[in-house]
């Protein structure tokens, strides 16, 4: 039976192409997937543990400071000061301690504009040792910064921007433009810059008056002294700890949590990619089985005579089982090979798109090479099993006559109920989750089921679904007229066709739905709230200096202006974030929706509050909160209404001049903005003048929201439609392998229209319509399933996003619609050719 197997693979070479393709896309998607973000995680780990070559311990704030972020008692010192590094320097074993602090720094380039993405662009100090030097960042040209005014600048950038020392370049680091001396360029390890960020480094005490307060640090690095180790210097730096504020590390350990925190993100990568190759395996089964089924179809007679001679149904079964498996292989190994190749070119691709990787090599391990194999071998079979049962059923009777056996009456009655029960179960089960709170689970399980239940219904529909094309199809004449009888012929070899496309098209349309209508709402909410013209903040979302608000409002074209400033607070035994506004201008500038109360005048007291919070909180308008703030001082705090919250603007809302006095470092989130003549060109050009054209700080009007708004779903949406473009390729494989494989079935068939007097165009025309019949029907039932979808997941977002309203994107539907019919058309060009080219003769005379 082995033997018949490989002899059976390789007499179907041709028909067999197709599943092949299939098959080794999906696995090409798995193994590059796997290459890529085993190849990215170990370039990205390197570099970072080699950041941390000077680190034996670090000595950071500890998590409950609320200088560093989190939560904790206001008011707390920073423990991190020059009299800690010297103590952290004298412990015994250490060797040096290094005072660094860190923030945001924007420069720009020779034409003014941010280099980098404002996320990555960073500013520290340069901590020279006793030698004068500091041995993180060695100067390549240049010498190191001494005193305001001067700076050294990474390697890298620049080289990327041109400059050169004794340059002067415009920087920001929290709103207002600075121009600093370029006075070095050195190399570093930093992941950061290896990554295609940037570092700029100042003196010290430049450094700390930027970015923390003078005489502060963001963190103490101690390098150990020969023969003592890191878990030894770390119990040593304890002891000279203060007892609250701060927690001694080993850089071993902060290069692993950073490992693990890098190996995380790109888990995040890997399951979202690893889960569109799945897409595109799924649809693979789908010509996998149609392949084997209309084998098993063609070699009836073959196989009833095996049976005849003695091989028992468990042979039958297990020869397609065999060929199955050979084909998996084939195909498994052809798409590891391609993987390799698609995993070291998106590595190449992220290069040339300016997002920098980490010098590295191409990383393929041993469990990508297994999971391959497995994943081509485990789904060409699974595909394959139920083909092999229907031709171990073959009576060996059936090899006295050509008749192949059809599906009897109780089998598709048997069919059609399971496949009701399937649709009907997921589709009550996606309308309940649509009213439950939480209802992702049960939809989830829902449209599994409603899927299923359609793919099983799918020959069922086919009849009445490919009837309505009847008149278009009459139209071209006879051909038409047999394209619509061969498209149902065979209603579930149409069905598993038209399926592969359906599942493509249901991802895609649901996808767009969802993204355009949560895209409408999210604008919506952040835009109905505002009445200021403009929203001005730093590109990376870094706190503002108070000098830009300053600026913004000493400005003759502006009416009304208010920053928007955080303070941490404790109210009762929780610790809360206040938002400072402009009391006299914040009602001007939005359009707040008050559920009771009033926003009035915000002045001494009275503070505003979100409708969330409130009910958490069990607060109500006329509500008096105590309150410790920043600083440590109490105060009471009367909530004068609540309102409905939205993304721009929520929580606990007072007047600044009751909030600044107690604040130790005054900076602003966002400033908003309103001018004399409106949003307009010459307004904004007035704004950014003023500040300075300064690259740091983006000038958003209500379009600008809305544009960067709709620019992330539109990147996010082409990127879907990127990867889900891999299962639509398998879909048309599968569809020109139906057709291909039908033409072989029908040759005597088409030999007689040859030999009646239909023309070699007459067939084309005929299979291409059959194709397109197919694919269309395809397409309606993606459609119509990913609407459905779309629209009952926006149920369960409209539950977290009032404003979230149904979004039917008719012109790209009739994009994905034509999209389908040019998939059948495409599909067509080859089996039309080849049916157009059969011998007449030869053909009339084929089994």
């Amino acid at each position: 039976m082995f033997r018949t197997a490989l002899r059976n693979v390789l007499a179907h070479k041709a028909r067999l192409l197709m599943t092949v393709l299939a098959v080794m896309l999906g696995v090409a998607f798995v193994s590059g997937t796997l290459v890529f973000t085993s190849t990215i995680s170990d370039a990205f780990q390197s570099s970072s543990q080699k950041g941390f070559d000077n680190v034996d311990v670090a000595i950071q704030r500890h998590s409950s400071d609320p200088a560093a972020g989190a939560p904790g008692a206001p008011g707390a010192p920073s423990p991190l000061d020059q009299k800690l590094l010297g103590a952290a320097a004298g412990v015994p074993g250490a060797a040096s301690a290094t005072g660094t602090v860190s923030g945001f720094t924007a420069i720009a380039d020779k034409s003014g504009k941010l280099i980098g993405d404002g996320f990555t662009t960073r500013g520290s100090n340069y901590f020279p040792g006793k030698d004068g030097r500091d041995a993180r960042y060695p100067m390549r040209d240049g010498v190191a910064p001494k005193g305001a005014g001067q700076f050294a600048l990474d390697a890298h950038t620049a080289d990327r921007a041109g400059y050169k020392v004794g340059d002067t370049v415009r920087i920001s680091v929290d709103g207002p433009v600075r121009e600093q001396k370029l006075t070095g360029v050195f190399t570093t390890d930093d992941g950061t810059v290896a990554a295609g960020g940037s570092l700029a480094l100042f003196d010290t005490a430049s450094a700390q008056k930027m970015f923390a307060a003078p005489g502060e640090f963001s963190e103490i690095d101690v390098k150990a002294a020969p023969g003592t180790s890191q878990t030894a210097l770390k119990d040593a730096v304890e002891k000279v700890l203060p007892k609250e504020g701060a927690e001694a590390t080993t850089g071993r350990q902060l290069a692993d949590d950073q490992a693990k925190m890098i190996a995380q993100s790109m888990d995040g990568m890997k399951t979202g990619l690893l889960a569109f190759a799945g897409i595109a395996l799924f649809v693979g089964v789908f010509i996998i089985a149609n392949t084997f089924t209309m084998l098993v179809a063609q070699r009836t007679k073959e196989l009833a005579l095996m049976r005849a001679v003695g091989a028992s149904r468990r042979q039958v079964t297990r020869s397609v089982l065999i060929e199955a498996s050979v084909v998996g292989a084939v195909a498994a190994v052809t798409g590891l090979v391609a993987g390799i190749g698609i995993g070291a070119g998106l590595r190449a691709l992220m290069s040339s798109t300016g997002a920098k990787v980490p010098d590295g090599p191409l990383v393929i391990s041993p469990s990508t090479i297994i999971t391959s194999l497995l994943v081509g071998i485990v789904v060409t079979v699974l595909a394959a099993w139920l083909p092999g049962r229907r031709a171990a059923k073959i009576p060996p009777v059936a090899a006295m006559n050509s008749v192949h056996a059809t599906a009897t009456t109780k089998s598709l009655v048997v069919r059609n109920t399971i496949g009701a029960l399937f649709a009907g179960a997921g589709t009550a089960a996606v309308l309940v989750a649509t009213g439950m709170s939480d209802g992702k689970a049960t939809m989830a399980a829902g449209a599994a089921l409603l899927l299923i239940g359609v793919f099983i219904l799918t020959p069922l529909l086919s009849r009445p679904l490919i009837a309505l094309a009847a008149p278009v199809l009459r139209m071209f004449g006879i051909s038409g007229v047999l394209a619509r009888q061969n498209a149902v012929r065979n209603p579930r070899r149409t069905a598993a066709t038209a399926s592969a496309l359906m599942v493509g098209l249901t991802l895609i349309t649901g996808l767009t739905v969802i993204a355009g209508s949560v895209q409408q709402g999210i604008d919506k909410m952040a835009t109905a709230s505002l009445k200021a013209d403009y929203v001005v903040s730093m590109a990376s979302r870094t706190p503002l200096s108070p000098d830009v608000a300053k600026k913004i409002a000493g400005m003759d074209e502006v009416t009304a202006s208010s920053p928007l400033r955080n303070s941490v607070s404790r109210i009762g035994t929780g610790t809360e974030y206040l938002t400072g506004v402009n009391g006299k201008d914040f009602g001007k500038l939005t359009a707040l929706d008050f559920t009771s109360g009033a926003l009035g005048t915000l002045s001494g007291d009275r503070a505003v509050v979100d409708d969330t919070t409130a009910k958490v909180k069990g607060w109500h308008t006329g509500s008096r909160l105590p309150v410790t703030f920043e600083d440590g001082k109490q105060g009471t705090l009367t909530v004068a209404g609540v309102y409905t919250g939205n993304e721009m603007i929520r929580g606990i809302i007072l007047d600044n001049a009751t909030l600044a006095p107690h604040q130790k470092h005054i900076t602003d989130m966002q400033v908003m903005v309103k001018t004399k003549d409106g949003a307009t060109a010459a307004s904004k050009d007035k704004l950014v003048t003023a500040l300075g054209k300064n690259p740091a700080i983006t000038v958003a009007d209500k379009k600008d929201v809305s544009d960067a708004i709709a620019q992330v779903f539109t990147l996010m949406l082409n990127m879907l439609y990127g990867l889900l473009a891999m299962a639509v390729i398998v879909a048309v494989l599968g569809v020109i392998n139906t057709l291909a494989m039908s033409v072989f079935e029908r040759a005597q068939e088409i030999g007689m229209l040859r030999a009646i007097g239909l023309d070699r165009r007459g067939i084309k025309r005929m299979v291409r319509l059959e194709s397109l019949v197919i694919s269309l029907f395809g397409g309606v039932l993606g459609i119509g399933l990913g609407v459905f979808f779309g629209w009952a997941a926006g149920e369960l977002i409209g539950g977290s996003l009032p404003t979230y309203q149904l979004v039917l994107p008719w012109g790209r539907m009739g994009v994905f619609l034509a999209m389908a019919a040019v998939v059948g058309v495409l599909a067509a060009l080859w089996p039309a050719r080849r049916a157009a080219r059969l011998n007449m003769l030869q053909a009339i005379k084929a089994e």
